[in-house]
């Protein structure tokens, strides 16, 4: 009898204990994420992404370009890219808080970054980003109108920490080599003037009947002495798709006279860059180009592969 009464027991203990795991588990995840509307990336036409320090970075899309208001500087395409992913693809995967504690989370007041999406006139999306989940693989966020804290996909706190000098265009010179005509450099004390000149080049006997008896190839010549081809191609190549470090915000193209290094190049269009004194600190060179508003820094090692003496410019 007393054996049948532990049977009993026993099974009443694991009744109960099947209960619990049931409804605990139950009580656990009895919740509903917030269902986020979906907005088509092409669709956006402005973002603002608020700093813990108070400052916002506003962007707006003007004829498929980016701009960064208010002084319409040019977005870097590929940053823009990852932002607006970012915004379009939010993806929130748990539930990690209800406490309204943020702190811990890394979206309190002094650490939080907002973000807010528009298409059109409307409002489409507006969270805020904390720290990156100790995985790296989500980070914490709150959605607007929402106390609590969930995890969302991707590692978003590194995208949205921009400041306007990163997310600037630093593209500040873009040219097609070959439609250069004429170059003309100066280094301070001299200047040499270098002209693109084709000459005829005789096709040798197993040509196509097809092709022309003659063919012209380009050659670069100046008055002051046998041009290097090698280092002028050097040049080009290095002027082709110019990006500096970063830009100066305290200066104006004007305020900078007496370059260093001149550069004005001549074919389609008219391009010119100039180099200042080096920035000792750290090496960078100031420099303004003809297609920059703004005046720039050069690191040392780029503009050394443009600024090359004259002699070794001309043989």
């Amino acid at each position: 009898m007393k054996v049948k009464k532990e049977y009993i027991i026993l099974a009443v203990l694991i009744v109960a204990l099947c209960l619990y795991l049931v409804f605990h588990k139950r009580d656990r995840t009895q919740y509903e994420l917030p269902v986020l509307q979906d907005v088509p990336v092409a669709e956006i036409t402005k973002i603002e992404i608020s700093k813990p320090d108070g400052t916002t970075i506003a962007l707006e899309k003007k004829d498929d370009r980016w701009l960064i208001a208010p002084e319409a500087y040019p977005a870097e395409a590929g940053k823009m890219s990852v932002v607006l992913e970012s915004i379009g693809n939010l993806t929130l995967t748990a539930l990690v808080s209800e406490s309204k504690s943020y702190e811990r989370y890394g979206l309190s007041k002094e650490e939080k970054i907002g973000v807010k999406a528009w298409a059109g006139e409307g409002l489409k999306r507006d969270f805020e980003v904390g720290k990156a989940a100790s995985s790296f693989q989500h980070t914490f966020v709150k959605i607007a109108g929402d106390p609590r804290v969930f995890h969302a996909r991707e590692n978003l706190k590194s995208r949205f920490d921009q400041t306007v000098d990163g997310l600037r265009d630093k593209t500040v010179l873009k040219l097609e080599p070959p439609e250069v005509q004429s170059i003309e450099i100066g280094d301070g004390k001299k200047t040499v003037s270098l002209a693109r000149k084709p000459i005829p080049v005789e096709v040798g006997q197993t040509q196509d009947k097809e092709s022309p008896s003659n063919q012209e190839q380009d050659v670069w010549e100046s008055a002051e002495g046998k041009v290097d081809e090698s280092k002028v191609t050097q040049i080009l190549s290095a002027l082709s798709n110019l990006k500096c470090r970063s830009y100066l915000y305290d200066k104006k193209k004007s305020d900078f006279e007496e370059p260093v290094y001149t550069l004005t190049l001549k074919g389609v269009e008219e391009h010119t860059l100039a180099f200042f004194g080096k920035d000792e600190k750290n090496n960078d060179y100031p420099a303004v180009s003809s297609q920059s508003d703004s005046p720039f820094l050069i690191p040392e090692h780029q503009a050394n592969r443009i600024m090359l003496p004259l002699d070794q410019v001309l043989k």
